[in-house]
């Protein structure tokens, strides 16, 4: 009898296959990976063909180039959301907790997958639109090179930023287990709050705020640090602590509610 049972004992390995096998084999998750790409390519070669080489905003090379990456964002957090939340609107997650009691497993398994999948999507989709905008600002003060000072750093470092924030939107899908509620507040986190505070006149909001997901990604996007951002390094541990401490309450939270 114990021999016979051995074939179907759940295993992180088997988990993570699921839950990978779960994700490839829906169409939505190759139509919003090839639209991030897309997007974040055209609209680099749009704004390198538009530039009229004034200088008038001192951009940063790197940050100019990857700024169709604001769809990414949305996009990958979408898909992040809809590997947590999107179970449970299906009734899907139930299946899911049935075939894994322990539950803690399908969550990291989701997170590794979805991390498997983004990191390189990202940084392929960077180190395709850098030079394809540099093209057309050569010549131009926005004008780079891959071997550039810190441009190589900022392409990892976006395509690391954006992965942390597709993760930490996973998070929030797991915690708040409705789609639209996810995504309203991965988006106002993201980009609408950090905003807000900006506007309040103290010093020490101002100062957290260059530590907020969305800003932490600005920062890590620039060749040269921007004055009053944070630096790349302390960029970056503020994004792996936001989806670190995200993650860790869907897990506490998994593991006490019901599904």
């Amino acid at each position: 009898m114990t021999t016979a049972a051995l074939p179907y004992r759940v295993t992180p390995a088997r988990v993570l296959r699921s839950e990978w096998h779960k994700l490839r084999t829906l169409r939505s998750t190759w139509i919003n990976l090839a639209v991030t790409s897309l997007l974040t390519a055209a609209m680099g070669a749009g704004l390198g063909a538009a530039y009229d080489g004034s200088g008038e905003g001192g951009m940063d090379p790197v940050m100019f180039a990857l700024l169709g990456t604001q769809f990414a964002t949305i996009n990958l957090g979408v898909l992040g959301i809809l590997a947590t939340a999107g179970e449970y609107s299906t009734g899907q997650i139930r299946a899911t907790m049935t075939a894994v009691p322990r539950r803690l497993p399908v969550l990291w398994s989701k997170a590794a997958v979805l991390t498997a999948i983004a990191l390189p999507l990202t940084l392929a989709t960077n180190l395709v639109t850098f030079p394809l905008a540099q093209s057309f600002l050569d010549g131009t003060d926005l004008s780079a090179a891959l071997g550039d000072p810190g441009v190589l750093r900022a392409l990892a470092g976006n395509a690391a930023g954006l992965t942390l924030l597709a993760v930490l939107a996973l998070a929030i899908g797991a915690l708040l287990r409705s789609v639209p509620t996810a995504i309203g507040a991965h988006i106002g986190l993201i980009m609408i709050l950090p905003e807000i505070l900006a506007m309040l006149p103290y010093d020490a909001v101002d100062n957290a705020v260059r530590y907020f997901p969305g800003k932490a990604l600005e920062a890590l996007t620039t060749a040269q640090p921007m004055p009053g951002a944070a630096t790349p390094g302390s960029a970056l541990l503020a994004l792996l602590v936001w989806t670190g401490t995200t993650l860790a309450v869907a897990a506490w939270v998994l593991r006490r509610r019901d599904v």
